[in-house]
């Protein structure tokens, strides 16, 4: 098991001071560089900065960021789900890097797509169907990982199918999930 112990920590980020949502850190005893590459590999979407080094990603509407001594997960609800989605992290390192002989490492630096990208694959109705005012609104929000292309009701129509592929394709542009 690569990461065994670690410092549990809840907090409120400090660029929101009052907010309802929190953020939680595991400081972590063992460094961990050596599996950002077997992440990178396998993390859909996942933006790998070797420099840093850090590897970042968005799962279930929660920024996840990865450094050699920590672990991170923001935009949580609630101090208990904060530490469960910690939790949750930290035992998928701890799976992908037991598999790591089965994975070949990346050191692929990808990027986010821009929200006009995502734009650019919508149906640009501003029907509104989806609560946002308008398709770049929900574009923005397709990137920052605060909805989901299934969210958008004409996106499911069969006219679109190609579209929402190649949507789904450039959100998620990466090998499969652990």
């Amino acid at each position: 098991m690569l990461i065994e112990e670690y410092d549990l920590e809840l907090f409120t980020p400090p660029c929101e001071p009052g907010a309802e949502r929190f953020s939680a850190r595991a400081r972590l005893r063992t460094d961990i560089r050596e599996v950002l590459p077997y992440l990178n590999a396998v993390v859909r979407g996942a933006i790998y900065h070797p420099g840093a080094p850090a590897l970042t990603w968005k799962e279930d509407g929660h920024t996840v960021a990865v450094h050699p001594y920590e672990v991170l997960v923001s935009e949580v609800q609630d101090r208990e789900s904060a530490q469960a989605a910690l939790e949750r992290v930290i035992e998928r390192i701890n799976r992908l890097w037991e598999r790591r002989d089965e994975i070949t490492p990346s050191y692929e630096t990808r990027r986010p797509p821009t929200p006009m990208e995502v734009f650019q694959l919508l149906p640009q109705t501003n029907c509104r169907a989806c609560g946002e005012p308008t398709c770049f609104t929900f574009a923005l929000k397709l990137v920052a990982a605060q909805r989901k292309p299934e969210d958008c009701p004409p996106l499911l129509e069969s006219r679109y199918a190609e579209q929402l592929a190649a949507l789904r394709d450039l959100l998620l542009s990466a090998p499969a999930r652990t």
